[in-house]
């Protein structure tokens, strides 16, 4: 068992954290269309997805997914960061939020609209 001040120390470093936001791709690489997204945390998109692989569960991911899920399995499916989101400390939620928002649609732009789900 951790000790009490230890256990402090380490809320506080979990509390302090910035999460990395990030826009990311989740790719079929059977037949390469994917899904763009962003989140606003990035181990909690990777758990989400690791989660989904383990357990051979695709309802943790994109609804859009599941017909090629049934298909191909989910271990066809790869996650791809496209770009980490530089925040600042004093940035508040809303505006991480409406940063990726602004940078998934430059990513949009990028693809071809048929590639996407």
């Amino acid at each position: 068992m951790v000790d009490r001040p230890r256990r402090d120390q380490l809320r506080q470093q979990y509390e302090q954290r910035r999460p990395k936001a990030v826009v990311y791709r989740l790719v079929n690489c059977k037949n390469k269309k994917f899904v763009l997204g962003s989140a606003a945390d990035l181990r909690s998109l990777e758990n989400k997805v690791a989660f989904a692989k383990a357990t051979n569960l695709p309802g943790a991911l994109d609804g859009r997914l599941n017909d090629d899920v049934r298909q191909f399995g989910i271990e066809a499916f790869s996650l791809e960061v496209l770009e980490v989101l530089e925040t600042k400390p004093e940035a508040t939620p809303a505006e991480i939020l409406e940063d990726l928002a602004a940078l998934e649609e430059l990513w949009r732009e990028k693809f071809d609209p048929a590639q996407l789900y």
